[in-house]
């Protein structure tokens, strides 16, 4: 979400090589070189677009959170596609009936939209089997 709001400040004209300079950060093996990456960034781009690196040291705290997982989990928690996609199933499900008499029945129209959309979600994520083997390695007794 972080690097859609980046290149809202960017033009065509520079939107690849500023995104590509973003994968660099938040791709870097190590918290250390994702740093570097963000200095390097900044000294680049600062010029021309300020509120970029800005954002991102404002932010930093929660990116660096990301560094706590390994390489294979990364990639998938990275990918907001899925998740962006099921809010989206969410907000809709919730919007169309506006009022609940309990939050029971709200639990219930969230769970029977969700059935209902993954019906459709027939695509499998890239790298899915490495993380659900590095998943199952971190998180073995909430992992099944």
């Amino acid at each position: 979400l972080l690097i859609r709001n980046s290149l809202r400040y960017v033009p065509y004209k520079d939107m690849k090589s500023v995104a590509s300079d973003l994968k660099v950060i938040y791709r870097a093996i190590s918290l250390d070189q994702a740093e570097e990456a963000l200095l390097i960034f900044s000294d680049k781009w600062d010029k021309k677009y300020p509120a970029i690196s800005r954002a991102w040291h404002k932010n930093w705290s929660n990116i660096i959170t990301i560094f706590d997982y390994p390489d294979e989990i990364r990639k998938i928690i990275y990918t907001t596609n899925a998740i962006e996609s099921l809010n989206s199933v969410i907000r809709k499900s919730i919007n169309n009936r506006k009022i609940f008499p309990n939050d029971q029945s709200a639990l219930k129209v969230v769970y029977l939209a969700i059935q209902k959309a993954s019906q459709k979600w027939t695509m499998a994520l890239h790298d899915w089997r490495a993380a659900m083997n590095r998943f199952a390695i971190e998180f073995d007794e909430r992992f099944y």
